[in-house]
């Protein structure tokens, strides 16, 4: 699907903060436009307090660099921006620079659907340093937003045990661009079916959805509301019983229910969306079981999340499918992911890459230098640790130590049992030709659930999950350590 053509109309390049324009012509003016650079795109903390997060937003970013250059628009925008003294801000040998400008990056990338840990890179840029820099904002916008929301659909469907998870979220989401991207990662997540018929359309999800409140109070009564619907869509009612009186509106959903079947077809179920919905839920499922439809089933709405859906599990709600949207779609409980995007490193003038750290009063906000990629190590089937190493260090070893890059206290040997290694991040990019294909939306959900199969239990519990082992390789770890030393100058203090 090409996003930019099918949903924006035109180019993206100037979805960015200004400073990445400003630092793009400061590099051009000292020459440094075309020298080359390394840089990662991480987070440092699991939202929802979670103990995993879902990788989302690659088929976006695919498109963004594909599509990525400067049209005449863009240039005439930039070329009459005025500095306060009233001279231009970008000359003229600059915009036309930019024009010329296409993406020529290697770009790798975690797949979407995949489990991953703070730290990690979601995605290594390699290339220009001013191509790498001018991708920055959009590449954090795409996949900060779209891997927050698969992790929380992920959790919701966690917590529904099986259940169907409906997305019903289009008219809460954040703006257009929002709620299509919340889609897309919440049926990535795991939803079952989304209510937004755009991206139906455009991401080949499954749309739902019945009727409203207002489809009932249009009519005199509840009954004949009912009736009305089943004439019009006999193979799909799923009647809301909640307008006047819930247990009414059962035993209307009841009697349309067995009109339905003397015409050869059988009533979905019904939806609440009010109330108590546990014990409603049950009332529900003792009425149509006696009625003879236990095969109806009962879905369940209002402002649900995975913590009301775990609370009415515990209480033995009779609900068989779950509509959630406000706290799915604008990730209620935590609004930004927090994914940052650092230099690794840069090549001098001979060649040779140069490692870059970025040091911080706050341990967590060191980053990690160099040319570096990930190692999942696993036994029987089951992930049992994370490693981070430089490339030149993938070949495979009968013991690794891995030291946790916030706390050297903790740290895990590997040894030659876990016999199964997995790399990570997957060639997306070379030298700006497009080499992966992205997998059918479908797919990427399998792989979500396949992800997650390969964890233990503990760690995807929702509330104090056990924390998954990440760590970097101890050569790594070392040279992170000595470039810190060096850039604080401890030998001079």
């Amino acid at each position: 699907m090409k996003i930019t053509k099918d949903l924006y109309q035109g180019s993206l390049a100037l979805l960015t903060d200004f400073y990445q324009l400003t630092m793009a012509y400061a590099y051009w003016k000292s020459g440094k436009a075309e020298q080359e650079a390394i840089f990662n795109l991480f987070f440092r903390k699991n939202p929802f307090q979670s103990g995993f997060t879902i990788a989302a937003g690659l088929e976006y970013v695919i498109d963004f660099c594909n599509s990525f250059a400067f049209n005449k628009g863009d240039l005439d925008y930039l070329s009459e921006m005025k500095n306060s003294d009233g001279t231009v801000v970008f000359e003229t040998d600059f915009i036309e620079y930019l024009s010329e400008m296409r993406f020529t990056c290697d770009l790798e990338a975690v797949e979407e659907g995949t489990v991953i840990f703070p730290h990690t890179p979601l995605i290594k840029v390699k290339g220009p340093l001013i191509q790498c820099q001018l991708l920055e904002t959009a590449l954090l916008n795409i996949t900060n937003f779209q891997t927050l929301i698969a992790t929380k659909a992920a959790r919701v469907v966690f917590a529904a045990k099986g259940d169907a998870v409906l997305e019903f979220g289009l008219r809460r989401a954040q703006g257009i661009d929002g709620a299509l991207a919340a889609s897309r990662a919440s049926f990535i997540g795991g939803c079952s079916a989304t209510s937004n018929v755009m991206a139906g359309k455009l991401f080949g999800i499954p749309v739902s959805g019945t009727h409203a409140h207002s489809w009932i109070m249009s009519f005199d009564t509840e009954l004949e509301a009912f009736y009305a619907y089943a004439e019009a869509f006999p193979e799909k009612c799923v009647f809301l019983v909640d307008t006047y009186d819930t247990i009414n509106g059962i035993k209307n959903a009841i009697e349309v229910g067995k009109f339905l079947r003397e015409k050869g077809k059988e009533m979905v179920g019904v939806r609440i969306d009010s109330g108590d919905l546990a014990y409603y839920s049950n009332i529900a499922r003792e009425m149509l079981d006696e009625a003879g439809f236990p095969e109806a089933k009962v879905v369940a709405s209002n402002d649900l999340d995975e913590h009301i859906i775990t609370s009415l599990k515990a209480q033995e709600a009779s609900i068989d499918v779950w509509g959630v949207g406000t706290k799915l779609v604008t990730a209620y409980d935590q609004p930004a992911l927090g994914a940052v995007y650092k230099l690794a490193a840069i090549k001098d003038q001979n060649g040779n890459w140069e490692p870059k750290v970025k040091v911080s009063q706050q341990s967590i906000k060191i980053n990690i230098p160099g040319d570096h990629d990930v190692i999942r190590f696993s036994k029987n089937g089951k992930a049992v640790a994370d490693m981070i190493c430089l490339k030149e260090d993938l070949a495979k070893k009968n013991t690794y130590t891995i030291i946790d890059p916030i706390d050297p206290t903790k740290r895990k040997k590997i040894n030659g049992e876990y016999i199964e290694q997995t790399i990570l991040l997957k060639s997306i990019f070379e030298n700006g030709t497009l080499v992966y294909d992205p997998p059918a939306i479908e797919k990427i959900k399998e792989n979500t659930q396949k992800n997650l199969q390969f964890f233990d239990k503990t760690h995807k519990r929702l509330v104090n999950p056990h924390i998954y082992p990440v760590g970097l390789e101890e050569k790594l770890y070392q040279l992170r350590t000595d470039l810190v030393f060096k850039m604080k100058n401890y030998d001079n203090e």
